[in-house]
């Protein structure tokens, strides 16, 4: 695959290499602060945080036979930066940046018994460190954790610190006792039982969706079951399910957002899915930060029911929109201001499953038209056009590689490119690809040294403020003097705004008060509901008339089939 690289060279614009720098050794992730001020490792020693410009070392939190495989960096004051890491145990842990020293905060899933060890399956950090939420199995058991942090206290606690070690003339911290994590908000993956409540008008849909979602697997089964390789499908609560969660900032006419309208950027729920589900689930934050028994499990607040199965799901950055991709090439977008769905769309990627959907101009999202980038399993990569009052469309952006080597392991849409998105390959090609004219803008081209290291996971950051992509590469075997000898792994650093043909594309990020949402009126928002109606009474007519032309045509087939499996 390295040799079929080497030898066809890229065709069109290219970007080359800006500069490099040596990596720690195995270095498993990269995390860019908001801010583009720092960049964070994980590596086989532990984790580092590098100063972005110039690109030198600030700090160091070594520790042997740590690996570090995931990490994340959120800024939470001026100066002070949250980081949130997995080890190759499944070790969840919480430091802080500060003065140029790494703190460990604490530690997520603390194994108090050796028989119920618990693994950390995600772990993810709101924006600003105010929550984390992380996944544990244990013991086949599986659930999300969500955590409180005391972010105020633990910035008192680190200028105490700092100034104690000045003081002492000390750079240790190992006898400070940082202020421990709260009771977590423990979700489970909902089960139907008897003794299930829930308050308010969830009570009789909530338990009828469950049994939707249980009925659905069900039937799937039981249609392959002449397949004697068939499985039965798996209960609720086993630990193969995954979650996916998603924090989500203040949406008029939210329950529980008028009293955080002066905190635009602090999140105020959590929305949920588990895999083989189709329904999305909201929980409020507040609710966990009251004192309540730790044995009591959260019931979700909002429910939105979809008619298929969950496969992906993304969140515009206002978070005001989510989007699912859903079993049977369905796109579905709900708008967490009215409450309903925005708009349902169907691909042409009847053949091949979701795997992942995202907003490609997430800095630049309106209700009139929202861009989002769907990628299948078979490496067909679609977009769809949608919004309120248009008409919604899809377009085949790339079609199903002939070749396994194209298929795309990395598409992250580029923040600072208008429509745009960052697209690596298993082969190690790397491109920007434009979403409108369905053509890469240019090729990133690496040193002949160096290749990109793990092309089917390839370890990369995006600086957004800085218009920068690092990634790491490892040394090309035929130019090292052994072949015994260990590849030396490099920092590869691409500026984007440094080739003329991306400088078209070079967008200015909106400042935080584009970003925050407008706290409207219920008139108005009654309003614009009915606006959006009326602009789309088309579109709604056209779905009527195919749902009724489906239900006719299913009414006079499903007499014959039923006939048909009597005889047989």
């Amino acid at each position: 695959m390295e040799a079929a690289f080497k030898a066809e060279k890229p065709r069109g614009e290219t970007l080359e290499l800006s500069s490099a720098k040596k990596l720690p050794q195995n270095t498993n992730c990269l995390a860019c602060s908001e801010d583009g001020r720092y960049l964070s490792l994980g590596h086989s020693q532990g984790l580092s945080v590098w100063c972005v410009s110039p690109l030198i070392s600030a700090a160091d939190w070594l520790e042997d036979r740590l690996e570090i495989t995931s990490i994340q960096m959120t800024r939470m004051a001026e100066a002070a930066y949250l980081l949130g890491t997995i080890d190759d145990m499944g070790v969840a842990r919480v430091f802080a940046f500060h003065c140029d020293k790494i703190h460990l905060l604490s530690v997520v899933n603390i194994m108090e018994d050796i028989n119920k060890r618990s693994v950390c399956l995600t772990f993810e950090l709101s924006q600003g460190g105010h929550y984390g939420a992380a996944t544990i199995s244990c013991n086949s058991a599986i659930w999300l954790e969500v955590h409180h942090f005391p972010s105020e206290t633990w910035l008192k606690e680190l200028q105490t610190t700092v100034s104690q070690a000045q003081e002492s003339n000390s750079s240790g911290d190992k006898d400070v006792k940082w202020s421990p994590l709260s009771v977590p908000n423990k979700i489970q993956p909902p089960e139907i039982s008897a003794g299930m409540s829930l308050k308010g008008p969830l009570k009789d849909i909530f338990p009828h969706y469950l049994a939707v979602d249980v009925d659905t697997r069900r039937h799937e089964w039981e249609k392959h079951s002449c397949n004697t390789n068939a499985e039965k499908p798996k209960q609720t609560n086993e630990s193969t399910r995954c979650c996916t969660q998603h924090f989500l900032l203040p949406c008029p006419l939210f329950p529980g957002d008028s009293k955080v309208k002066s905190l635009p950027d602090l999140p105020v729920a959590v929305c949920v899915w588990w895999s083989g589900s189709h329904y999305l689930l909201q929980y409020l934050l507040q609710k966990a930060q009251k004192n309540k028994p730790a044995d009591v499990e959260p019931t979700p607040d909002v429910l939105w029911p979809n008619a298929k199965e969950i496969l992906c799901s993304a969140v515009s950055r206002c978070t005001r929109y989510i989007a699912l991709g859903l079993n049977n090439a369905l796109v579905c977008v709900w708008d967490r201001q009215s409450g309903s769905q925005l708009s349902v769309v169907s691909t042409s990627a009847a053949h091949s499953a979701f795997f992942r959907i995202q907003f490609v101009d997430y800095c630049h999202v309106s209700a009139d038209e929202l861009r989002l980038l769907v990628v299948c399993k078979s490496g067909e990569i679609h977009t769809v056009t949608t919004g309120r009052g248009t008409q919604s469309c899809t377009m085949l952006l790339t079609e199903r590689p002939k070749d396994s080597g194209d298929l795309p392991t990395i598409t992250a849409p580029v923040p600072f490119l208008q429509s745009t998105f960052l697209v690596v390959q298993r082969n190690g090609k790397m491109f920007i690809q434009d979403v409108i004219n369905k053509a890469p803008l240019c090729f990133l081209i690496p040193p002949k040294t160096h290749l990109i290291a793990t092309p089917c996971n390839p370890v990369y950051a995006l600086n957004t403020k800085q218009q920068t992509l690092f990634i790491r590469g490892n040394q090309d075997s035929s130019y090292r003097e052994s072949s015994k000898k260990v590849s030396q792994s490099q920092l590869l650093i691409f500026h984007f705004g440094a080739t003329d043909i991306l400088k078209r594309y070079i967008v200015s990020p909106p400042s935080p008060q584009q970003e925050s949402l407008s706290f409207v009126t219920l008139e108005e928002t009654c309003n614009r509901y009915l606006q959006q109606r009326a602009l789309s009474v088309d579109e709604r007519n056209k779905a009527i008339t195919q749902t009724w032309k489906r239900l006719q045509d299913t009414a006079v087939t499903a007499p014959q089939r039923h006939s048909g499996a009597e005889a047989n």
